[in-house]
């Protein structure tokens, strides 16, 4: 009897729905022949939802990523619901929640730019001559985000707010095990990066870093950077960088920093993993693209699929444990780009293709 992979596809809004149909027909064809089967439903998140259902997340949605082992999402928000109060906002209001809800607090974000594609790198040729290679880990359950938040008056009756950002080392010592997982995988180099001349959640944050590394990894180098001299490195020699990891927040700014640098967010695809076990013994996860709905070129059929495509791969290699089917997939939209079959954001003189287009052929690369 084989074995059934089981996944929840979240849309979502935008050019969610045109990407995720195209990294379904990609996945499909990469397993087709397989030992196990592909088994997935589609339900309404984010804007959708709201539309549909009047909130932006709703139980039939969480029912159904609870009885899946992973969670295959697309984009989130637009303009249409930007005047909602900022808690029934689509990300706020569906994508917080699910981080919270399955306990997903680490987010890995590949930032790869083929060296092919250094024409779509804001940053100079000479710089990247042979593209870019990093990953961020980002903890996505701790600091200020899920803090305490409050509003006040002050004693002179002005109007003030607080946002309090807080960790504990066993929140801190669980993502240094990602990173110093994902550290051993490639150049055995982690660059931690706080702010411990300022913050005294940053000095617990070094202190824990410090101590866990020499106590279970000593083969990994450690080094610290404050992130603010963190984001001005990554413009300045990207590739200096292996494996960064840092808190919430730090990592929700110099991970969108490393999009850039990479090109396009087109190309970027990010899983969000937690501590405990899916049916299979494996990491329960939330995979997605690094951008977001594009509602300006939604329907139009000019979406990049590619990290959404990718996306779909890296839950192959961590929800199912398949990884020679995630490099077969990341090997396949490798060499469609670097043969030149580009949608517009990568296109750069080639002629560009549409969506499905671009599907199509990286499933011949298959």
């Amino acid at each position: 009897m084989k074995k059934t992979f089981k996944f929840t596809v979240l849309a979502g809004d935008g050019i969610g729905p045109e990407v995720m149909d195209q990294a379904l027909r990609v996945l499909e064809c990469a397993c087709k022949g397989e030992d196990f089967e592909l088994s997935y439903s589609r339900h309404d998140v984010g804007g959708a939802a709201i539309d549909s259902q009047g909130e932006a997340l709703p139980k039939s949605t969480v029912d159904a990523c609870s009885q899946a082992d992973a969670i295959l999402f697309g984009s989130v928000g637009g303009p249409k619901w930007e005047n909602l109060p900022p808690a029934k906002q689509p990300e706020r209001a569906a994508l917080l929640p699910l981080r919270k809800i399955f306990k997903l607090f680490a987010n890995i974000r590949p930032g790869l730019l083929y060296p092919q594609l250094t024409d779509a790198s804001p940053l100079k040729k000479e710089r990247i001559p042979n593209g870019i290679d990093i990953v961020c880990i980002r903890e996505l359950t701790g600091g200020i985000y899920f803090g305490e938040k409050k509003t006040y008056k002050t004693e002179d009756g002005e109007d003030a707010a607080c946002d309090t950002m807080s960790y504990k080392v066993s929140e801190i010592e669980r993502i240094a095990e990602v990173a110093a997982q994902t550290a051993m995988s490639r150049g055995k180099k982690i660059y931690s990066i706080d702010k411990a001349n300022v913050l005294q959640t940053s000095v617990l944050w070094r202190k824990t870093i410090t101590a866990f590394m020499e106590k279970n990894y000593p083969e990994i180098e450690l080094k610290h950077l404050y992130v603010d001299n963190a984001a001005m490195q990554l413009a300045r020699d990207p590739n200096q960088f292996d494996v960064l990891v840092t808190e919430n927040m730090f990592g929700d700014i110099l991970s969108d920093e490393m999009a850039v640098i990479c090109g396009s967010l087109g190309m970027l695809c990010s899983a969000s993993l937690g501590d405990g076990s899916n049916s299979l013994g494996l990491k329960f996860g939330l995979y997605e693209p690094a951008g977001g709905t594009a509602p300006d070129i939604a329907g139009k059929g000019i979406a990049n699929p590619c990290a959404q495509i990718l996306s779909a791969a890296m839950m192959m290699r961590y929800s199912f444990g398949r990884d020679d089917i995630a490099k077969k997939i990341e090997a396949a939209v490798r060499k469609a780009v670097c043969d030149g079959v580009r949608t517009g954001d990568i296109a750069f003189g080639n002629a560009a293709v549409s969506t499905k287009e671009m599907a199509d052929a990286i499933i011949e690369r298959l």
